[in-house]
């Protein structure tokens, strides 16, 4: 998925912030996956929001893992790089954008802040394989890539998810990304406001 931008769907961000973030600001080390990371916005949009909500030295201990299937081979680039146009920063709160971001100079653009672009790590993965970049997250983020998936796909994707969170993991989705019904069994809804799930122990 290509067409992204920065605080894209924030009322699953707030429930992130509300329900997860003081869960695991605690923890040594938090592993999130963002998967459909297309070219960058939407984990560095996570990443600030665990800035903002868990504290400084506990940020350290951040690592968001983003994947996407990338056919023009250039996701990486933009992302590591974390170079981006002026005219597509205009939903992030003016207070972040000044905290968060350096204009560059005699141009309209802006890069992340080092501190936050070291939170990410770009995966080149297709989520149809069914095979997961890794075990053991805290958190696994995927908005706006499953309504692109057939039913049966959707399921066999949540599944590969459900392997990859670590005890007690949570997932989230966009609003109008339902659980299927084949999924009870793995997940319970944390809040009845958003489509946030913390992982079950008792699943087949």
């Amino acid at each position: 998925m290509a067409f992204t931008f920065f605080f894209r769907d924030t009322h699953v961000l707030d429930l992130i912030a509300a329900h997860v973030i003081p869960d695991l600001a605690g923890f040594s080390r938090v592993r999130v996956w963002d998967a459909g990371c297309a070219m960058g916005p939407e984990p560095y949009t996570l990443a600030i929001y665990f800035a903002e909500n868990m504290g400084k030295f506990a940020y350290r201990n951040l690592t968001i893992d983003a994947s996407d299937y990338d056919e023009g081979g250039n996701f990486r680039e933009i992302i590591e790089a974390g170079v981006y146009a002026g005219e597509g920063l205009q939903r992030i709160p003016p207070e972040l954008l000044a905290k968060y971001f350096t204009k560059l100079d005699n141009s309209d653009d802006y890069v992340v802040n080092e501190d936050v672009r070291q939170r990410i790590i770009f995966h080149l993965h297709d989520l149809l394989t069914l095979k997961p970049i890794g075990t053991g997250y805290h958190l696994i983020l995927c908005k706006n890539v499953m309504l692109h998936f057939q039913p049966a796909e959707r399921v066999e994707v949540m599944k590969m998810f459900y392997r990859s969170l670590t005890t007690g993991g949570y997932f989230a989705t966009e609003q109008t990304q339902k659980l299927p019904e084949e999924m009870e069994p793995y997940f319970e809804q944390i809040t009845i406001s958003g489509q946030l799930f913390r992982k079950r122990e008792y699943a087949a």
